[in-house]
């Protein structure tokens, strides 16, 4: 077999730039846990000391630390005056745990399935799932807090009065399931945003609805937010208003089951709101970057939570728009729509 030297090169040159930004990984982390975007966040030109004075670490591995940042493009330098400067696009994603696009902690997402890869292994080979709760406790955080500000930006402001007539009733007051509402960020944002309106958030994980319940506390809304643990098919009927999945009907073993549920659990003229990852229905549609992530993701996160609930129906994170809308014909919800999309994520309605 004939190599072609050109397209090995090309390889190489990917795969050490993937190994780089692993490596890159670890940094982002270590720079958000020891506060050190956040004290180079609106200074200006920093030097190396100046750094290590106001994070309070040793000057010699934080000018090693600000290199690798200035390589890897998330720090700019200025030569003549050996500082280093944190701009404001930086500072976006890298300093303020409030903007929509802070993605360090996102890493712990990748530190998690580090850490599980031989229980990743163990499932290849058996066709075994591994559940939600088996995994790393920095995969929950991690998810978390990467959802967490994307919602925060969107949700209230552009997908829910995407949907019809929903913005309208739960101002005036109305019932929310949430399922599987995780850390429950998603949940609050709701509620903060629509005082009238009663929410209930349903988690299989107990370990999150504990921190769920923190979360609503903190936040000043758990005297109308409950949140208890229960499968995505097991829940109580209340003739909910509204039944949100914010990306998770891929991760369950029998997401017609889950959708069939909501639908027996929605008044009359109820909605069904499904959040997914963005995705387009060919394998071949999603040769990019997030394709790439999502895959990944779903490998020894997604797939293997729905296998370990004996899954009869594995969908996957890149399931695509075809295929959601069939599982949701399929239970039953026969006016579905594509409210909206975005680079992440498939906002459908869905309803009798």
């Amino acid at each position: 077999m004939t190599i072609n030297q050109q397209k090995l090169n090309t390889l190489v040159e990917r795969l050490f730039g993937d190994l780089s930004a692993g490596y890159g990984g670890v940094m982002v982390s270590l720079g958000d846990k020891l506060g050190l975007y956040k004290v180079m966040a609106g200074a200006g030109p920093l030097s190396s000391v100046e750094v290590a004075r106001r994070s309070a670490c040793a000057e010699r591995y934080v000018r090693e630390w600000l290199n690798s940042q200035v390589a890897g493009g998330y720090v700019d330098y200025h030569p003549t005056s050996a500082t280093y400067e944190l701009t404001p696009e930086q500072a976006a994603i890298l300093a303020d745990n409030s903007s929509p696009v802070f993605l360090p902690h996102a890493w712990e997402v990748v530190a998690s399935m580090w850490a599980d890869e031989a229980k990743s292994r163990g499932a290849f080979k058996a066709g075994r799932g591994v559940s939600w709760g088996e995994h790393d406790e920095r995969l929950f955080c991690g998810v978390a807090a990467f959802y967490r500000n994307a919602y925060g930006a969107s949700l209230v402001k552009e997908w829910l009065p995407a949907l019809t007539g929903v913005t309208e009733k739960l101002e005036r007051g109305a019932k929310v399931a949430d399922v599987g509402c995780g850390h429950g960020h998603s949940t609050v944002l709701m509620a903060k945003a629509f005082p009238k309106s009663r929410f209930w958030g349903f988690d299989v994980h107990e370990e999150s609805i504990a921190t769920a319940r923190k979360v609503a506390h903190d936040s000043g809304v758990g005297d109308r937010v409950s949140f208890e643990t229960a499968p995505a098919d097991g829940y109580a009927k209340r003739d909910y208003d509204l039944i949100c999945f914010f990306d998770c009907l891929h991760d369950m073993g029998r997401p017609v089951h889950a959708v069939r549920h909501a639908a027996s659990a929605l008044a009359e003229d109820g909605k069904l709101m499904l959040v997914e990852p963005f995705a387009r229905d060919g394998v071949e549609d999603n040769i990019n970057p997030i394709g790439r992530l999502y895959y990944a993701a779903s490998t020894t996160l997604c797939c293997a939570h729905a296998i370990s609930e004996n899954g009869t129906h594995v969908l996957g994170a890149q399931a695509g728009p075809r295929q959601l809308e069939d599982v949701l014909k399929a239970a039953g919800l026969g006016r579905v729509r594509r409210a909206i999309e975005t680079p992440f994520n498939l906002i459908i309605e869905a309803g009798r």
